[in-house]
């Protein structure tokens, strides 16, 4: 490409399980220059798919995404397989970014999406010359986040917070639910003595003795989804 020619537009997938928030945001997006929808997906297998056939360089992702698998699991096969849904057939196939778009902030979505390697995470609420800068900066590689979650995230590496394992998270999750220790290892297909073992590491972290004061601090410190 000479240097007088044009770059390319940015490649978007958009994944949303409302159609008429994938309808708003491809007008919205259609708005600006530089910035091309490329395909839409209402699920995250229907992510993982369309990501291999448009290669996107940008997938605009949801969290919540209704039955199936959620924003978090999409994101982290994206970035194993760069969106070849499991293919080894093209192992050079570009890994995209992945830019969530939510309505939640709690500390617990923000951390499970950065830790299964969101490039940035973008509330909703966000005006639309916000979300533009945050694709093109996720483009180009570079973290994106609401100043809500900047906020949020800057706080907890100031007063770290007890660094619950996915699996005590979804513990901590179905004990909020009133959910009993059988109840809670049918749910999860764990025994019963696996459950015990991470409650009490649990407790351990989060400075409580009870399920009730276990329950109270995590919602109090937003560790739940």
């Amino acid at each position: 490409m000479s240097p007088c020619e044009p770059s390319s537009p940015i490649r978007l997938l958009l994944c949303d399980d409302h159609a008429v928030v994938r309808a708003g945001l491809r007008a919205l997006l259609s708005s600006t220059d530089g910035i091309e929808v490329v395909g839409e997906a209402g699920s995250g297998e229907e992510a993982l798919a369309a990501a291999a056939r448009v290669r996107p360089d940008v997938v605009l992702m949801d969290l919540q995404l209704g039955g199936g698998m959620d924003g978090v699991t999409a994101t982290r096969h994206l970035l194993a397989d760069g969106g070849s849904a499991g293919s080894a057939e093209d192992p050079g196939v570009p890994v995209p970014r992945v830019l969530v778009l939510t309505m939640f902030d709690t500390d617990a979505d923000i951390a499970r999406a950065i830790e299964a390697g969101a490039t940035g995470y973008l509330l909703k609420a966000e005006r639309p010359e916000e979300l533009f800068a945050a694709i093109r900066d996720a483009a180009s590689g570079r973290t994106a986040l609401s100043a809500p979650v900047a906020e949020r995230v800057l706080a907890r590496m100031r007063s770290p917070r007890p660094a619950l394992s996915e699996r005590e998270r979804d513990i901590l999750q179905q004990l909020a639910r009133g959910l009993g220790n059988r109840e809670i290892a049918r749910a999860l297909f764990i025994s019963e003595a696996t459950v015990k073992t991470h409650l009490g590491r649990i407790y351990g972290k989060l400075g409580v003795d009870t399920r009730a004061g276990a329950v109270a601090v995590a919602n109090e410190r937003r560790l739940l989804s």
